[in-house]
C-alpha cells in the first residue's frame, strides 16, 4: 500500500515546516512540498502535526506468565494509539528472561501479535554470566540489570558479577538503580511505626532519593571505570542529576538517562488522591524533584522521555502498602502528557519529539526509525492539536482497563498512526493485518 500524507505540518529534527510525506513499501520514499502520486491513498492532515513514532524505550507488556495484568498485543495496542510506534519491553516477566532461548520465545510472540515494533531486553541474575554474554546486540536493544529490588531471581547485589558484567559486555546495559540495603532499613524502621499499614505518602521516604542516588553513583562509576555504555532508567530524583552531564553531544555519551512521564507529571501530592494507583519503584518524589526533572530534561542532563508501563489489575492495587504492586499503566497517554506540558509552555513541540523519538533512536543505536527521513521506516503518527477529550474506562486500551489519568482532559490526540508505512491506526479503527518488526540495532563501538 502507498500512502502519501498532504497538507499536514511536520515536526522533525529541530523544525517544524509543512510537507508532504510519501510511503511505499515499508519505508519513507519522498519528503517535500507540493508531491502528487496518483497511485497513492490520500491523507489530508491539514491543521495537524507530522511526528515520527515515539519510542518507549521501558515497558513490561508482562508476556510470557502474567497476562492477566497484559500481554504484548493488548499493551502494543495501546500504545499505537497514543503515537508509540516501538517498544523496548523489560525482562522480569514469568519465566524471567535470563536466558537466551526464554529471551527468543518473547520474540516469537511478538512477531504473531505485537501490533507495534518491539525489542526485548536480556536479562541479568547473579548467576547468568555466560548467558549474558552471549547476547547478540544487534538484535538485542540492551542487557537490563536490575540494581536495587526486582521480581523473581533478578536483583544483581554481586559486586563481583557486576564489574565482570561492565568491564567485558560488547553491547548496552541499562539499570534500575535504588539501593536494597538503604530500602530495607527504612522500610523497618516504618513498618515499626505503623505496622503493616504504612501510608502510601511513605513510599517515597521509605524509598528516598539517598537510595536511589547510592545505587545510581554505583552504576555510573562502573561504567566510567571500564568505559561501558549505561543507559539509567527513571531517575527521580534532583540529587542523581549531579551524575549526568550535557556538557558533550547525546550522540557521543557513553552514560545517559532517562525520566519518565509520572516523575515529571505526579508529585507527593497526588498521593492523598490516588494512593497506590500512582505506587512506583522508584517512587513519585516531590515537587522540587519534579521541577529539577524538568529542568534537567530541558538543558539535556536527562536525555530520553519513556513511560515505564507497568499494569497491574486494579484488585491488586487495592491493597494495603505491602501488598499493593509497584507500577501504573501509561503507554497510551505518554504524548499526551507531553503536549499538556507543551500547552502550559514548559517544553517546546521540537524537544517533545526529540526526547521521545530521535533521543531513544539515538541513544540504543536504533537503525532506521526514530526520524522522519527518506529511506527510514515510515513509522509516523499524526496529531489533531484541537480535540479535547477525557480519560475514561471507556477509550482506556490497556488490558487492566483503569488508569491514573481517569477524568482527566487532554487537548490533542493522536489520530492516525502508520507502523512500517501500514496504517494501523485510523480515529480509533485499528488494522491488524500486519504486525511491527523486531528492532535491530547498530552495535556499540
Amino acid at each position: 500500500m502507498k500512502y502519501l500524507i498532504k497538507n499536514g505540518t511536520v515536526i522533525n529534527e529541530g523544525k517544524i515546516e509543512q510537507q508532504d510525506i510519501l510511503l511505499e513499501n515499508n519505508l519513507i520514499t519522498k519528503i517535500g512540498k507540493d508531491i502528487s502520486d496518483a497511485s497513492a491513498t490520500i491523507i489530508d492532515a491539514a491543521d495537524k502535526y507530522i511526528i515520527p513514532g515515539i519510542i518507549d524505550d521501558q515497558v513490561h507488556f508482562r508476556e510470557p506468565g502474567l497476562t492477566h495484568k497484559a500481554s504484548i498485543y493488548t499493551e502494543s495496542k495501546a500504545a499505537i494509539a497514543g503515537g508509540v510506534t516501538s517498544f523496548m519491553e523489560q525482562p522480569n516477566t514469568k519465566p524471567s528472561a535470563l536466558t537466551q532461548e526464554l529471551l527468543e520465545e518473547k520474540y516469537q510472540i511478538a512477531a504473531q501479535t505485537s501490533l507495534a515494533n518491539y525489542t526485548f531486553f536480556m536479562g541479568t541474575s547473579n548467576d547468568n554470566y555466560d548467558e549474558v554474554m552471549k547476547t547478540n546486540f544487534s538484535k538485542v536493544g540492551a542487557l537490563k540489570i536490575f540494581m536495587g529490588s526486582s521480581t523473581g531471581n533478578m536483583l544483581v547485589d554481586d559486586e563481583h558479577v557486576l564489574s565482570k558484567i561492565f568491564a567485558n559486555i560488547n553491547g548496552t546495559v541499562v539499570t534500575h538503580c535504588e539501593d536494597e540495603q538503604s530500602i530495607k532499613r527504612n522500610t523497618e524502621h516504618y513498618k515499626l511505626k505503623f505496622g503493616e499499614n504504612i501510608p502510601m505518602n511513605y513510599h517515597p521516604v521509605i524509598r528516598n532519593d539517598e537510595a536511589c542516588y547510592i545505587s545510581s553513583k554505583l552504576a555510573t562509576d562502573l561504567a566510567k571505570k571500564h568505559n561501558t555504555r549505561l543507559h539509567v532508567f527513571h531517575i527521580s530524583t534532583e540529587k542523581e542529576l549531579s551524575l549526568f552531564t550535557n556538557q558533550i553531544p547525546l550522540k557521543e555519551k557513553r552514560i545517559t538517562s532517562e525520566v519518565c512521564v509520572h516523575h515529571l507529571y505526579f508529585d507527593e501530592r497526588d498521593y492523598a488522591a490516588l494512593g497506590s494507583k500512582i505506587k512506583c519503584n522508584p517512587a513519585i518524589k516531590y515537587k522540587s524533584d519534579k521541577d529539577a526533572l524538568l529542568a534537567a530534561l530541558l538543558d539535556d542532563r536527562l536525555d530520553v522521555v519513556a513511560t515505564d508501563h507497568a499494569p497491574h489489575t486494579l484488585e491488586e492495587k487495592n491493597n494495603a502498602y505491602f501488598n499493593a504492586p509497584a507500577g501504573l499503566p501509561l503507554v497510551q497517554h505518554s504524548l499526551n502528557i507531553m503536549l499538556e506540558f507543551y500547552q502550559q509552555g514548559k517544553i517546546s513541540l521540537e524537544r517533545i519529539v526529540e526526547k521521545m523519538c530521535h533521543a531513544p533512536a539515538d541513544c540504543f543505536r536504533v537503525k532506521n526509525r526514530g526520524y522522519i527521513r527518506e529511506g527510514y521506516f515510515a513509522d509516523i503518527a499524526i496529531v489533531d492539536m484541537h480535540t479535547s477529550w477525557k480519560v475514561s474506562k471507556e477509550n482506556i486500551l490497556f488490558k487492566c482497563g483503569w488508569s491514573p489519568l481517569e477524568q482527566h482532559a487532554f487537548t490533542g490526540k493522536v489520530t492516525q498512526t502508520f507502523v512500517n508505512g501500514h496504517l494501523v491506526y485510523n480515529n480509533g479503527i485499528f488494522d491488524e493485518s500486519q504486525k511491527g518488526k523486531r528492532l535491530l540495532f547498530t552495535p556499540n563501538t
